[in-house]
């Protein structure tokens, strides 16, 4: 049988390791990086030692939340942030897999076609969308969002 893939594992694969890379680089605390597929699969995922024990639950649902929604997570929290019985009901929904907090980034071709999702949990939300936004561009596809937050080196995790 063949099967025409939405994100291929070396696509997932380059960007969880660039995503921990930048995260080194950058002196941020143990991440978790999950990579899915547009059906919500998980194709690629690393934690690094020290993460916590519900970091990949974060991270997967942080992705999860923003391929369900066809938004990044920072956007679902922007939006939902005066809604909060409309997220109540998204919570129940998607069995709790649903994590409205930056750090979901959606995964796109060129031509703007989603092809899976990448989630980061272990610093400060900000700091999280920021190693996945810049993973995804590094590995030759589009993030969306297309930036990060412009503030995620001035966040602390008094912020989250």
């Amino acid at each position: 049988m063949r099967l025409q893939t939405s994100l291929s594992l070396a696509e997932a694969n380059a960007i969880v390791t660039e995503a921990l890379r930048l995260g080194r680089a950058e002196g941020m605390l143990p991440l978790t990086v999950v990579a899915l597929d547009a059906g919500g699969k998980p194709v690629a995922m690393q934690s690094e030692d020290g993460s916590g024990l519900l970091r990949f639950d974060i991270a997967f649902g942080k992705a999860w939340g923003a391929l369900g929604m066809g938004i990044s997570s920072r956007l679902i929290r922007d939006r939902l942030a005066a809604r909060p019985a409309f997220q109540a009901a998204l919570a129940a929904a998607s069995d709790g897999r649903f994590v409205p907090v930056p750090g979901g980034v959606l995964v796109q071709t060129g031509e703007g076609v989603t092809i899976g999702a990448v989630g980061v949990s272990g610093d400060t939300s900000e700091k999280d969308e920021y190693c996945a936004v810049e993973a995804i561009r590094t590995a030759g596809l589009a993030p969306e969002p297309a930036e990060p937050d412009p503030d995620w080196r001035g966040s602390s995790l008094a912020d989250r």
